[in-house]
C-alpha cells in the first residue's frame, strides 16, 4: 500500500503543481485564468476574481499537504473536495451551454467538455485510492526500488493528464 499512497501522492502533486504554474506563471495567465472563470457563467462576473483567487489558494494548499509527510491524507482529502468543486462547476457550464476554454493548466484554448469531466474524476478516483489506501501507511519500509517505480509511473499519469487535451486533439485528426 506504500507504493500505491506514493504513487497517487506524486501523481496529485504534479497535476496540482502544473495547474498552478500554469495559472501563476504571468499576469496576462493568471488574467486568462481568472476570465475563464467568468465565462463559465457560473458566478456573478465580480466574483470571477475572488473565485480565481480562491482556487489558486486551495491548489497551493492541497500542493503543500500533498509534499508534507503527515499531512499527506489531508491533501488527498483536499485534492478529492477541490476536484469535486471544479467538476461540479464544469458540469453545471456544460449544462447552459457553456463552452468556455479550460484554463486547468494555463494557455490550453480547449474548450471545457466531457474529456474535462473525466479527467477531473479520474483525479478524485486517483486522491480517494491514495486517502483509503493511506491509513495505516508505513513509508519507513519502503523499498528504494519500489519508490522509484511509483515515482515514474505517477509522472506518467501526471503528464497524460496534463497533456490531456493535446493527445485528443492527436488522435482525432
Amino acid at each position: 500500500m506504500t507504493y500505491l499512497v506514493l504513487a497517487c501522492q506524486v501523481l496529485l502533486a504534479a497535476v496540482f503543481l502544473i495547474a498552478l504554474v500554469g495559472k501563476v506563471r504571468g499576469r496576462a495567465a493568471y488574467a486568462e485564468f481568472a476570465a475563464s472563470i467568468g465565462a463559465l457563467g457560473i458566478l456573478p462576473g465580480r466574483w470571477s476574481g475572488p473565485a480565481a483567487a480562491a482556487l489558486v489558494v486551495a491548489e497551493g494548499v492541497v500542493l503543500v499537504l500533498l509534499v508534507v509527510p503527515p499531512a499527506v491524507p489531508l491533501g488527498l482529502l483536499g485534492a478529492v473536495g477541490t476536484l469535486a468543486v471544479l467538476t461540479g462547476g464544469i458540469l453545471v457550464a456544460l449544462g447552459r451551454g457553456e463552452r468556455a476554454p479550460c484554463r486547468c493548466f494555463g494557455a490550453s484554448a480547449t474548450p471545457l467538455g466531457r474529456p474535462h469531466v473525466i479527467r477531473n474524476l479520474f483525479l478524485i478516483a486517483v486522491a480517494g485510492t491514495g486517502l483509503a489506501a493511506s491509513i495505516p501507511v508505513d513509508a519507513a519500509a519502503a523499498h528504494p526500488a519500489g519508490v522509484a517505480l511509483a515515482v515514474a509511473g505517477a509522472a506518467v499519469g501526471a503528464a497524460l493528464v496534463v497533456r490531456l487535451d493535446d493527445l485528443i486533439a492527436l488522435f482525432a485528426g
